[in-house]
């Protein structure tokens, strides 16, 4: 697995694939890749299967499916969702903690995105 490409793991087709053009993967916005790959980054380091990520991932999918809550869609909510889940099931964050974090970073001026 260490000589595998980070993206090996990922769905090309099916309710867990990402978004792709052209084949290559689509982030519509800075936060999106960011998240991607922090998950991505902990699968490798082992703190999770990816097949349990992806199981959580198809859940939130279909819950959203399913309830069609106001906004438009977009997948890497979905994907957000299931990673503070897995974080939350597996006590590597809490959600408190995250919930403060992502008001921390929210919160910053412009141009301190990082």
């Amino acid at each position: 697995m260490a000589d595998e490409p980070p993206t090996a793991a990922l769905d090309v087709e099916g309710p867990a694939a990402p978004p792709r053009r052209n084949g290559e993967l689509v982030f519509e916005a800075p936060w999106e890749s960011r998240l991607f790959g922090l998950t991505l980054s902990l699968h490798r380091a082992g703190l999770f299967e990816w097949e349990e990520f992806r199981r959580r991932l198809i859940e939130a999918i279909g819950t959203w499916e399913r309830s069609r809550p106001s906004g438009e869609w977009s997948y890497y909510r979905c994907w957000a969702q299931a990673f503070e889940h897995l974080l939350a099931d597996r006590d590597l964050c809490a959600p408190g903690e995250l919930e403060a974090k992502t008001t921390a970073f929210a919160s910053r001026p412009a141009g301190h995105d990082h």
